[in-house]
């Protein structure tokens, strides 16, 4: 079966889905499936196959689809079929069908209170109350080619870029302490947002030519990604916002924080409650950077989604979920060692960036205030092997395999260079991790950040799985960095100032165990 053959039928499935128990709607995809087969010829000067060519100066596919039906006006309540998709939780479905947990436990007595994530495939009834001006449901992407996790894996930036005769290609800017390359600068921001390189790849060639086009156009030379701002000119910035912007999308649908947003011509605008994160993300983005002229052709067949198809194939052939069913955290200690008070400085906020995921939690030492190094340490909290040392940085990789875009990954920020675990170490839980400082990111004092990621997915740190440590269970604030720590009644409260009701005791077993080998260099990952 052809690309383009491939993509319409996919398209022809998301139009049976969206309308349930409809003879017609299965009769009316039949239909269009012989006709998309009967046009399986390829286009003229294309292959007939799902591999993309290294070269886009080919004739580009065009596909013509029927437009994606309307959902109809739903009894309040009304039971509607749904299928889990991967990274799905109880409090994010509640607010995409605007009903409660309780109604879809009721409905759905498979699956347990206790769930975490939901199985990929698991058939549900959702209860359904009403919401008008539902948008698109053309699904755009995979969630699993959004994040920078498993699919990732065997793709190398800088050998696809080599392969196009894009501007890319010659493209050099100093970013993070040195000068990189164009698929350096991808890879760069790829890994520290853990947003997938062919996404940032695709973006970039839809917006500005970037793998097809030998010189980048006069008008994007400062703003090839569509976002005018002071603050984000050239490639770098301009991918440092995009990353940021799409996270931003994926986890506040994810988590159940977005329900709807003003399209730039004032009208309102909710996704569809049946979309994907990604697909959710990048209309929020281009919502951003298209007029309302340009942005339902950015979101719809044959805008962004034909440009990831062209470069990397139909992504939803053979996509893997990345978030099973059912996930559950390691046991974790505090990042701290036992028997010491620290304080509670950040309660949930973001990982990485600006805004979303509400990954992250802060704690400092007592001993300074300040951006003074702290002489205490930061000890890992569970078992892993360092796969990653930047400025600020250690990545602590809890599966053992030595690649943050599997398993599970810790996350710390703001740990001194001076006496860092050195990449490659074997650590064991409450051993040194490094001096809590102000190095790397942005901070008002001295403290340590840690966070967590699966398969490259950031995890919140107050949601249906919440970052659990020695039983201290986070609770979100009514903004970033408010919230609180709870464990048997007890309740510890994030502030900055350090005071008693922000201290908390590590009551974790010590550890007797000698410094491990550190360094002052950086890992070859900078």
């Amino acid at each position: 079966m052809s690309q383009l053959v491939s993509i319409r039928v996919r398209i022809i499935v998301a139009m049976a889905r969206s309308v349930s128990n409809q003879p017609v709607v299965i009769l009316l995809a039949l239909a269009l499936f012989l006709s998309a087969c009967a046009s399986a010829a390829p286009v003229a000067g294309q292959e007939a196959t799902a591999t993309p060519s290294p070269s886009l100066a080919t004739t580009q596919p065009v596909i013509t689809s029927t437009s994606l039906p309307a959902r109809p006006l739903y009894d309040p309540g009304q039971l509607v079929d749904y299928i889990a998709q991967t990274g799905d939780t109880l409090i994010g479905l509640a607010a995409r069908f605007n009903t409660s947990i309780a109604e879809i436990l009721a409905a759905n007595p498979i699956v347990p209170q206790s769930a975490t994530t939901l199985p990929p495939g698991l058939p549900m009834l959702i209860p359904i109350y009403y919401r008008a001006f539902w948008g698109s449901a053309y699904a755009i992407i995979p969630d699993s080619q959004f994040v920078n996790g498993p699919a990732a894996i065997d793709f190398d930036t800088q050998a696809f870029v080599d392969a196009h005769d894009g501007w890319l290609k010659s493209y050099r800017a100093y970013a993070s302490g040195r000068t990189r390359t164009g698929a350096g600068l991808v890879d760069l921001v790829a890994t520290s947002f853990s947003v997938s390189p062919r996404l940032l790849l695709a973006l970039l060639e839809y917006q500005a030519g970037a793998l097809s086009q030998p010189v980048l156009d006069e008008s994007k030379t400062t703003y090839p990604l569509g976002h005018e701002s002071y603050r984000n000119p050239g490639v770098y910035l301009q991918l440092v916002w995009a990353a940021n912007q799409l996270n931003n999308g994926f986890y506040l649908w994810r988590n159940g924080k977005l329900i709807e947003f003003e399209r730039s011509d004032g009208t309102i605008f909710r996704p569809d409650p049946w979309q994907n994160a990604a697909s959710v993300a990048l209309q929020l983005f281009f919502n951003t950077t298209e007029s309302a002229a340009k942005f339902d052709s950015a979101i719809g067949p044959e805008g962004f989604a034909l440009t990831f198809a062209t470069l990397f194939g139909d992504p939803w052939v053979n996509d893997i979920p990345h978030i099973q069913g059912s996930l559950e955290q390691p046991e974790l200690r505090l990042p701290f060692p036992p028997g010491e008070a620290w304080a509670l400085t950040g309660g949930p906020h973001t990982g990485w960036g600006q805004g979303e995921p509400w990954a992250a939690l802060d704690f400092a030492p007592g001993e300074k205030r300040g951006c003074l190094t702290s002489d205490q340490w930061a000890t890992a909290m569970a078992d892993g092997i360092v796969v990653r040392t930047d400025v600020g940085t250690v990545v602590l990789d809890l599966d053992g395999d030595g690649d943050e875009r599997t398993g599970w990954v810790l996350f710390y920020l703001h740990i001194a260079k001076q006496e860092r675990a050195q990449f490659g170490a074997q650590l064991l839980a409450g051993q040194p991790v490094g001096h809590p400082s102000c190095e790397g990111g942005s901070s008002t004092g001295t403290h340590v950040h840690v966070a967590r990621k699966y398969n490259g997915e950031w995890i919140d740190a107050a949601g249906a799985l919440p970052f659990v440590m020695e039983d201290w269970t986070p609770q979100d604030g009514s903004e970033a960095y408010a919230g609180l720590l709870t464990r048997q009644g007890h309740v510890v409260r994030a502030c900055t100032c350090s005071d008693a009701a922000s201290a908390i005791v590590s009551q974790a077993p010590f550890v007797a165990l000698p410094t491990p080998q550190v360094d002052a260099t950086e890992s070859a990952n900078n």
